[in-house]
């Protein structure tokens, strides 16, 4: 069958990305019974009462029409007021852009700094999204990569070797996606240095930042001396609060940048959901038992994943933060993509292969343990069954 001609015609800026493995694992699991699913990065907790309520009286209260494009003005305060409390970093409500999920302020952000040819260098393993956003304004991604010998913890040197006169600015995610690594206090600093010394911008994604794990250790980049201005800080709702469908995030960035892309926001999808932003508001001025209690319950899960996957014989980074744990599957003699389709079609456990996170015939694999701790048991002894069945294939 030959491509439509609307196929035919599609930008050169439109880049094929690794999204029809996904679809294919998300189609195989629509058909079976019995699936555990721990590839999402969705909490498989309900979001709390309170921001539900929260959500309904803004409802009944007519709160239901436009807000203007960076936000409802008291969610922006508190936001600034939480990241001051939180992160010790100094914003204003004026330097805050409620946007539609952090994927909204990652697009926002390369319109409003990527130009035709930039370098944009970024953590790796990679939540791929980055990637899509420079390609569509015509940059190019560089993968910064990190190792499972260091947890994947981040090595400035590596992104100091990737630094060319073409460099615009380098992306840091801590706590990382997928591998649950935080970059520690000391390379946040060398990465500060680094910014100074090449003069790049950096964009500080730190939506994970709630979910850190002792001895582990959160600094924010633009807390730091004469950083603010070069950095932007991204973060929301969707992890911590289990609000994901919600879909609200934010940027911080310098007052006379965030005017400057208010139209740009504008144009994109006019504002956040307006009642999904008195949700958000709920959440980071009301009791915080919920989120603590979450918390918890992934420290338990972590711990119990992390020992199971020894005993079942594999290596992993150990994640400092988030809920993912980036597993190496090469001692079953698969790649990561043959592993997760067998897996799934065989026992009904769903993870994902590194090939989805920027690594092309990827021995690694995402486990999120984002369900039920007697769950993650049930799964572990299927996966455990399904590496002896392939030890017995090959004997």
């Amino acid at each position: 069958m030959s491509p439509s001609l609307l196929l035919q015609r599609t930008a050169p800026r439109i880049v094929e990305e690794d999204g029809a493995f996904r679809t294919k694992m998300l189609g195989i699991a629509a058909g079976l019974d019995n699936v555990i699913a721990l590839g999402r990065g969705d909490p498989d907790f309900h979001t709390p009462g309170h921001i539900v309520e929260a959500a309904k009286r803004a409802l009944d209260d007519n709160q239901h029409h436009y807000t203007g494009p960076t936000g409802l003005p008291a969610l922006r305060e508190a936001i600034a007021e939480n990241l001051r409390s939180e992160y010790s970093l100094d914003y204003t409500a004026d330097e805050i852009v409620v946007t539609a999920g952090v994927q909204e302020s990652i697009m926002l952000c390369m319109l409003g700094l990527v130009q035709e040819g930039d370098e944009v260098l970024i953590t790796s393993p990679r939540f791929t999204t980055y990637d899509t956003a420079v390609h569509l304004c015509g940059g190019v991604p560089v993968p910064v990569p990190t190792y499972a010998k260091d947890d994947f913890a981040l090595d400035p040197a590596e992104i100091e070797a990737r630094i060319t006169p073409k460099t615009r600015m380098f992306v840091l995610v801590s706590p990382n996606n997928p591998t649950g690594a935080v970059t520690p206090p000391d390379a946040i600093r060398k990465i500060a240095e680094l910014a100074v010394k090449h003069d790049i911008l950096i964009i500080a994604d730190e939506i994970y930042a709630k979910l850190i794990y002792p001895p582990h250790e959160h600094l924010s980049l633009a807390s730091l001396p004469g950083m603010k201005d070069r950095t932007i800080t991204l973060n929301g709702f969707s992890k911590t609060y289990a609000m994901t469908g919600w879909r609200v995030g934010y940027m911080a960035a310098p007052a006379d940048f965030v005017e400057k892309l208010t139209e740009p926001r504008h144009t994109l999808s006019i504002n956040t959901c307006t009642v999904s932003q008195h949700a958000a508001l709920a959440a980071l001025t009301g009791p915080q038992d919920d989120m603590e209690k979450m918390y918890a319950e992934y420290a338990e899960r972590r711990d119990y994943l992390m020992a199971a996957l020894g005993d079942a014989g594999l290596s992993f980074g150990a994640p400092g933060g988030a809920f993912y744990i980036y597993t190496d599957i090469s001692s079953t003699g698969m790649k990561a993509k043959p592993f997760c389709e067998g897996l799934l079609r065989e026992t009904g456990v769903m993870v994902f292969p590194g090939d989805m996170f920027g690594e092309a015939e990827s021995d690694f694999i995402r486990i999120s343990y984002l369900q039920p701790l007697p769950l993650i048991q049930e799964a572990m002894g299927r996966i455990k069954g399904f590496i002896d069945a392939q030890k017995g294939k090959v004997a």
